[in-house]
């Protein structure tokens, strides 16, 4: 027993004296730095300036964690930030295959805890983000595997293109018009949509 204390006052003895030795060195480099402060005259240069966008660029691309409340093929809640999926475009829930994206999305998304790496904020004010499971699969390539969701090349640079099914432009052809600018198509369906809910 005495020889495990002994053991134990060397240890903490050594660690002690390291510490010491650290703070000596610190204090050391301290008196040596010039006491008068760095003339402010000079002008900045360009390079070192302060730039704002880029300080809040770096500020607000959190990581989000957490569960997610699904709103539909290619948004999501975490911590009561509505997220939207990058780089890719599902149906809306009105739109054929819509509420299938919503539900192939929950079920992707239930009893795990997602991370969402913040990259922008779209023309809507939701936050853009690239969201991951806890395993590391990519919930934007997911839906796109599934048939459920179609790359958004304006966004992602084409990075889930590949992974698209056949023919899946022809199947979500609301979300293909939509990125080709084709707002009249979306407006004729709804129309469309309207009539047939008039009638009921």
């Amino acid at each position: 027993m005495a020889e495990l204390l002994f053991i134990i006052a060397l240890i903490a003895g050594a660690a002690f004296m390291r510490h010491a030795k650290k703070e000596v060195r610190r204090a050391a480099r301290q008196a040596l730095k010039p006491s008068t402060p760095p003339n402010r005259s000079k002008p900045v240069s360009p390079a070192n300036a302060f730039n704002e966008k880029a300080a809040r660029e770096a500020l607000e691309k959190p990581v989000l964690r957490g569960s997610a409340y699904v709103v539909d093929g290619d948004t999501i809640v975490i911590q009561k930030t509505q997220i939207r999926l990058f780089g890719v475009d599902a149906p809306e829930m009105n739109h054929p295959y819509g509420k299938k994206a919503k539900w192939a999305l929950v079920r992707l998304c239930k009893g795990q805890s997602i991370r969402a790496e913040v990259t922008d904020v779209d023309s809507h004010g939701r936050t853009v983000a690239r969201c991951y499971l806890p395993d590391g699969r990519d919930l934007s390539a997911e839906m796109v595997k599934q048939g459920l969701a179609i790359d958004w090349p304006k966004f992602s640079g084409g990075l889930y293109q590949s992974m698209e099914v056949p023919d899946i432009r022809k199947k979500l052809w609301l979300a293909d018009a939509r990125q080709k600018g084709r707002m009249h198509v979306w407006k004729q369906f709804e129309v469309k949509q309207n009539e047939r809910s008039g009638c009921d």
